[in-house]
């Protein structure tokens, strides 16, 4: 017996020099609340960080404080502007989950007209993300966007969630808010209702990159 013990304390001492052993291989386990499952669990999206849960649809919607101004700055991508993740990392609505997309996002004469924030109250938020994000552009042009959308479960009125949306490149100034990640998000809906990808993959898509998020996917 006591040889047993040597020759075992002797094999945890050797894994532990070598740092090549978990608690598994030991005969232990891992808790479900470790860091290793948590990652597993937002990594069932895709490979990617673990998304916000914001507050959800509200009866009374407030304007909601943003980033420090000049704090934000703005990505682009063969001219497309991307949001900046630090401060604008996305958010979801626990009001829309997999199991209940018939009845949400998925449901028959639309989902988004009943939860979306009044002018307002986005009117006032985009002015001062404007200022969080250094935009000087013409607001009318700019698209105060929900990065996670609406038709994909993003959080409403989460300020994690919204950015002021430059316009694309080759705008026309003066004609409105046109962007190319407006079908992206129709697309991706569309896949998540269809039942070709999971909603929680087309959200975790969306916030690693819009502009790669379909061919992500497989989707075009």
């Amino acid at each position: 017996m006591p040889s047993t013990r040597r020759a075992a304390s002797s094999v945890l001492l050797t894994c532990l020099m070598l740092a090549g052993c978990s608690p598994t291989s030991l005969g232990g386990s891992t808790s479900s609340g470790s860091p290793s499952a948590k990652s597993a669990v937002s990594g069932a999206a895709g490979a990617g960080r673990e998304i916000a849960v914001g507050a959800g649809p509200q009866k009374k919607y407030t304007v909601q404080q943003q980033p420090a101004a000049g704090s934000c700055h703005y990505q682009y991508l063969k001219g497309e502007p991307l949001e900046d993740p630090k401060c604008t990392p996305g958010a979801i609505s626990p009001a829309v989950t997999q199991s209940n997309l018939k009845s949400t996002i998925c449901r028959k004469g639309g989902y988004t007209s009943g939860i979306r924030p009044s002018t307002s109250v986005t009117g006032k938020e985009k002015e001062l993300n404007a200022a969080s994000y250094g935009f000087t552009g013409r607001m009318g042009d700019a698209e105060y966007d929900h990065l996670i959308s609406l038709q994909l479960g993003g959080d409403p009125n989460d300020y994690r969630n919204l950015w002021v949306e430059p316009a694309d490149p080759g705008h026309k100034k003066g004609s409105g808010v046109n962007n190319a990640k407006d079908p992206v998000e129709t697309k991706l809906h569309t896949a998540v209702c269809k039942g070709k990808v999971t909603l929680a993959a087309a959200q975790q898509a969306i916030v690693t990159d819009w502009t790669t998020a379909l061919s992500r996917l497989g989707l075009g």
